[in-house]
């Protein structure tokens, strides 16, 4: 932290200005919302926790964790540590916050001029309990990110009043005010941004349980319940979707058509979260805690008589009175951990809040911090919050993860800002989804109780997710066309081939595959690779291989995938199943995709070597087992290094052959091919030979060190897909510039 503290320096000043909008705050704000670390806080409706609009942009600090791994990111810098994420954010406050505390300054905007704003995910959970984790973090995205803004502007909704506010740094560079004041400036003196657009899959949301699997899980928690172990469990289910467009005109759809208190977005760089939240979770104004739980929701009706009786019938509900009532206590005991005795009271209770799709029950739990505690010391006593975990929490925590298959990450997680002045507003992140990778993700779920009706229950779901999924009705892009694979005798989509968890192809990778260059739907060398992947079969699998006419079989693939007039790569895979037996049940495969020549796709004349630092020694090297992984890392390791292939050597330092390709290494008429106790022959590296020794160039295997590498006339790699193609340079030594000898051969193999 001292580096940190050192580099962003001091906070001497607030510098604030009124200034006026000619639009909208939500499309002023949208000018700010590309940037990475703007935060945008939207008060919708007309209720009393309406009241502000706020934007935060242009972070002059980054905080993000995952775990124990916390990264603060300050003046293009990034410093990793471990560390708890509730400590870190502790720090953070404590520092800067002292500093704002010691300025002489007034008249400072309600509710946050300097702060943190960004999110808590539900994930963070294990960093307070002890807690199993049994469902899978597939999204892996960061548990805590905040960012501390630059620039800040807050819109009072019941005057107007629009105030611009700066925090000023004294530092090595000098102050800050002046470069801020100018992106401010350039920023909103663009002009007016275009409407952008957004899209789904046109097959919509799919949830992580169909609606059977769904209630059973909620007869499940009755069970637990009826055993005893808790009184109420909050169940939740995700839905998915592809996206494609822009994730902030989604925020301002959304908006536009049905504005909550806690409307939030965040563009965390490489995700962005749109929230449409009714709920508060924590506020603190001077040492006044504020909760609002909810509990109870009814859809609204399509006519005036049916929704006046779902308003009745939610008012007069016992089961939802009861289940409101239960999360109040947990509530007030929560808080009462860090109030001061005596102080925590249900201020209102069974508020009916109406909102353009459901109507809500809410109550309002007020205490009085107690003294020497702050902030974060309340939202370690409270998070997760309670009406969205359940009761006991900490049990019901377990069986949430342990029903539900994905972590939740900001569902029911908090949103929005812990300002150092003291101040704090996080709603509960849920009506919330994220957007990552071209996909949108959301959940929803409710209360489960004994009394809860399974289907009643999944309904529930349906009604509070409507607001996300009709968003996108008329919204919709066409499918992408579909591939298929030949899957143990029939064609059939990707997506739908299953292997068995007990195949040893994939416990062991015990299989093997071979990759075949087609163009315009002509398979090349399919004979010699239908050899190779025949001799394999019998060497691994100890049996006949497959009577098949491999040409008919990818001649189907390539079709199917609309790969006839194209360059496509194919590959045959076959594993050993889990019968040790006849008759056996391997599994066999045959795939196609379009093939750009690497060359030609990275637009360089030549590739690029580095020497593999772990050499290489297998007999399973001389066939092309689906024991991939060494090869993969490698080429990966080599990529990162910058460079486009690994040289792998054998454990006594000579040459083998590249992550993909054979070596030839060209010298005085020879083709020198690198001696290897196993190493799969190449087909097109024979095929090359055979032309060169028609050329009147002798071939020999012999042993190869790297240094002789660096001295002969020519090295070049080959493989069925890309032919052969010049080295350039190993290990950062360049070569001499090949001859045309790679271009002369292209035109004489089959390629």
């Amino acid at each position: 932290m001292n580096k940190i503290k050192k580099i962003i320096g001091r906070i001497t000043d607030i510098y604030t200005e009124d200034i006026s909008l000619n639009e909208d705050f939500i499309n002023f704000a949208a000018r700010f919302a590309h940037m990475n670390g703007t935060v945008i806080l939207m008060s919708g409706g007309e209720l009393d926790s309406a009241r502000y609009h706020i934007l935060a942009a242009k972070p002059w600090l980054t905080f993000t964790g995952f775990r124990n791994d916390m990264i603060i990111s300050a003046d293009k810098r990034k410093f990793h540590f471990k560390g708890s994420p509730f400590g870190t954010l502790k720090k953070i406050i404590n520092h800067y916050g002292s500093q704002v505390r010691e300025l002489d300054i007034a008249d400072m905007p309600e509710p946050v001029y300097a702060g943190l704003f960004g999110y808590l995910s539900y994930d963070l959970k294990d960093a307070l309990e002890k807690l199993p984790r049994t469902s899978n973090d597939d999204i892996q995205l960061p548990h805590s990110v905040f960012f501390a803004p630059s620039i800040i502007i807050v819109q009072d909704k019941t005057t107007s009043a629009t105030t611009l506010c700066i925090p000023v740094f004294q530092n090595e560079e000098g102050l800050t005010l002046d470069a801020t004041l100018d992106t401010f400036r350039k920023t909103v003196n663009r002009e007016a941004l275009i409407e952008k657009s957004f899209s789904g899959d046109a097959a919509g949301f799919k949830s992580n349980f169909n609606k059977s699997e769904y209630m059973d899980a909620i007869t499940k928690i009755r069970e637990y319940i009826a055993a005893g172990h808790v009184y109420q469990v909050n169940m939740s289910q995700r839905f998915e979707m592809g996206f494609r467009g822009d994730p902030y005109s989604l925020f301002k759809t959304l908006y536009r058509n049905n504005p909550a208190p806690f409307f939030s977005f965040i563009n965390a760089g490489d995700h962005q979260i749109v929230s449409t939240s009714p709920e508060r979770f924590l506020k603190l104004r001077g040492n006044i805690v504020e909760t609002r739980p909810i509990k109870g929701t009814r859809p609204r009706g399509k006519t005036q008589k049916e929704d006046h009786e779902l308003k009745n019938d939610l008012q007069k509900s016992i089961k939802d009175d009861a289940e409101l009532s239960m999360i109040v206590d947990l509530l007030r005991n929560d808080i009462g951990k860090v109030c001061a005795a005596g102080s925590v009271k249900v201020k209102q209770h069974k508020i009916l809040e109406a909102y353009s799709n459901v109507y809500h029950l809410v109550s309002i739990v007020e205490g009085r911090l107690d003294t020497d505690l702050d902030a974060i010391d309340l939202i370690a006593a409270t998070f997760p919050g309670g009406s969205i975990t359940g009761c006991p929490k900490i049990r019901a925590m377990e069986i949430i993860d342990e029903i539900e298959p994905h972590r939740r990450h900001i569902y029911t997680g908090s949103i929005g800002y812990i300002s150092f002045s003291g101040s704090m507003d996080l709603s509960i992140a849920i009506r919330t989804a994220t957007v990552y990778k071209d996909k949108i993700f959301f959940s929803a779920g409710g209360g489960i109780v004994f009394d809860s009706d399974p289907l009643d229950e999944f309904n529930e779901t349906i009604y509070k997710g409507q607001t996300l999924m009709e968003v996108f009705e008329g919204k919709v892009r066409q499918p992408e066309p579909e591939d298929y694979l030949w899957f143990n005798g029939r064609l059939q989509p990707v997506k739908e081939a299953c292997v068995p968890v007990t195949d040893q192809g994939l416990l062991f990778g015990f299989g093997f595959f071979e990759t075949i260059r087609a163009d315009k739907g002509k398979p090349l060398y399919l004979d010699e690779h239908i050899a190779r992947f025949n001799n394999t079969w019998g060497n691994l699998f100890d049996s006949r291989p497959p009577d098949l006419t491999w040409d008919s079989i990818i001649n189907e693939v390539i079709a199917k995938n609309r790969l006839t007039d194209k360059t496509a790569a194919i590959k045959i895979l076959a594993t050993r199943g889990n019968r040790e037996t006849p008759p056996f049940n391997n599994t066999l495969i045959v795939m196609a995709r379009p093939y750009i020549h690497r060359l030609e796709e990275k637009k360089i004349p030549g590739i690029k070597l580095l020497t593999y630092p772990e050499v290489r020694q297998s007999p399973l090297a001389s066939h092309k087992t689906l024991n991939y992984l060494y090869y993969l890392l490698a080429g990966r390791w080599a990529i990162k290094m910058g460079a486009d292939e690994a040289l792998i050597l054998n454990p006594d330092g000579t040459v083998s052959e590249t992550n993909t390709a054979n070596i030839m290494l060209i010298s005085d008429k020879k083709v020198l091919v690198p001696f290897s106790e196993h190493v799969l022959p190449g087909i097109m590296q024979k095929a090359l030979c055979d032309v060169l020794l028609g050329w009147g160039y002798k071939v020999e295997k012999k042993v190869i060190k790297p240094a002789d590498l660096l001295g002969g006339e020519e090295v070049i790699l080959s493989n069925s897909l890309m032919g052969a193609v010049p080295v350039m340079s190993i290990d950062n030594h360049t070569l001499p510039m090949p001859t045309d000898l790679c271009k002369r051969l292209k035109g004489t193999y089959r390629l």
